[in-house]
């Protein structure tokens, strides 16, 4: 099956996560960032995952790490997806942010382009309302690390087409993910329940109840979950976490949404998790 042209927006976590799995898969995604530091953070994320992947994943990639890596190209200019087939964004969760990325979309990628939304919180109909053609947009979220999860949540907006469902479907078996549909609302089921969740482990945590290793142990031991909520939280990334939480407090107009000063004191310091080093655990 020949595969289509795939541009990638965004090189953080997510974003580099999404073009290691387009490679691993055979696609040649196109890596767009603004910044260079960023795309070659990306890069060597990339590069050290496939690695590893290579020698240690459980399910191994077919081609040589690379090879792989090869099939990455990556670049600060939009115009580079203008003959691309689908784009998945993933930028800051952060409205004023996604907006102009969107705008600049519509006026690079060809009008048959699926505009692929990764987002944890925002609605997609908001997010199509920046586009001239709502209907070639979808959400779809996908888990970290992406290569190594094998679902994520799609949602169509209000004027989502079916064919944009379809391909976008079609993308996904080819990556090898099921599909979970679910309406648009703001967290959509996930991230609704999940930061939540997370939301008041912290709390626990500020109050003194119980110390990280702990609060994380319980969840492990007891309930069977391979990650607590505070070591989730450091492999989003704490300011995903506020910025999520910020976008479903108002979104929903509820006070339960409104992050713990802890969380919030984190996020000032840097300490944002997996990818500054340290968050509620230690990482090197």
């Amino acid at each position: 099956m020949t595969k289509p042209t795939v541009g990638v927006v965004g090189a953080g976590v997510i974003g580099a996560g999404v073009a290691q799995d387009l490679a691993q898969r055979g696609f040649r995604p196109i890596l767009v960032d603004v910044s260079e530091a960023a795309l070659d953070a990306a890069r060597e994320r990339i590069r050290t995952s496939v690695s590893a992947a290579c020698l240690f994943a459980r399910s191994k990639p077919a081609d040589p790490p690379d090879e792989i890596f090869a099939r990455v190209s990556a670049t600060t200019r939009y115009d580079a997806l203008s003959g691309v087939d689908f784009v998945i964004e993933n930028a800051t969760e952060d409205v004023e942010i996604k907006r102009p990325i969107y705008e600049m979309l519509d006026a690079v990628c060809p009008k048959d382009c699926v505009l692929i939304a990764n987002t944890s919180c925002i609605p997609i109909t908001r997010l199509a309302s920046f586009t001239k053609w709502p209907a070639r947009v979808i959400g779809i979220h996908f888990m970290n690390p992406v290569p190594m999860m094998h679902t994520v949540e799609m949602v169509p907006g209000v004027e989502t087409s079916g064919r944009t469902i379809d391909k976008a479907k079609g993308l996904m078996e080819q990556l090898g993910k099921t599909c979970i549909v679910v309406k648009d609302s703001p967290g959509f089921v996930s991230n609704r329940i999940l930061m939540l969740a997370i939301n008041e482990a912290v709390r626990v945590l500020e109050e003194g109840v119980a110390d990280a290793e702990s609060v994380d142990g319980i969840f492990k031991s007891c309930f069977g979950h391979p990650m607590g909520p505070l070591e989730t939280a450091d492999l989003i990334g704490l300011d995903t976490v506020l910025l999520s939480l910020e976008v479903l407090r108002d979104s929903f107009d509820d006070a339960k949404y409104q992050p713990c000063r802890l969380l919030k004191e984190m996020v000032a310091e840097g300490r944002l998790g997996r990818k500054s080093g340290a968050g509620f655990h230690p990482y090197s």
